[in-house]
């Protein structure tokens, strides 16, 4: 099952950041919407806090062996990109189905840590 890891600390997540979007609503949303298909989880801070809100799909275990990756989403603040979310993982997520069309100007890199992808 691919994991949704929603990032929600100093910038993502707060109204103080993006005032008018119902961040709750998001999570229940994504819970809801995945209870079935996909794990849900609230991180701290992803270290992103430019594109927030930030949104990290995780392929399912049999993806990642065959070599996907975790998907970075920047800017998930809408409805309907929370949608596209839960409607990507509910079909397969990574590695199984393509980026929506609806989410391809939200892929955004992960943040540099290495210099080599220890994962």
């Amino acid at each position: 099952m691919p994991t949704v890891t929603l990032c929600r600390d100093c910038c993502c997540g707060t109204a103080h950041k993006h005032p008018g979007v119902d961040h709750d609503a998001q999570v229940e949303a994504l819970r809801e919407g995945l209870s079935d298909s996909g794990r849900v989880v609230v991180s701290q801070c992803l270290l992103a806090c430019e594109r927030s809100n930030v949104v990290v799909v995780t392929p399912t275990p049999s993806a990642r062996k065959a070599g996907a990756k975790p998907v970075w989403l920047s800017r998930i603040l809408f409805p309907a990109e929370t949608q596209a979310v839960i409607d990507w993982v509910k079909a397969g997520g990574p590695g199984v189905v393509d980026v929506p069309t609806r989410l391809l100007g939200k892929v955004a890199p992960r943040p540099g840590f290495w210099e080599s992808d220890p994962f």
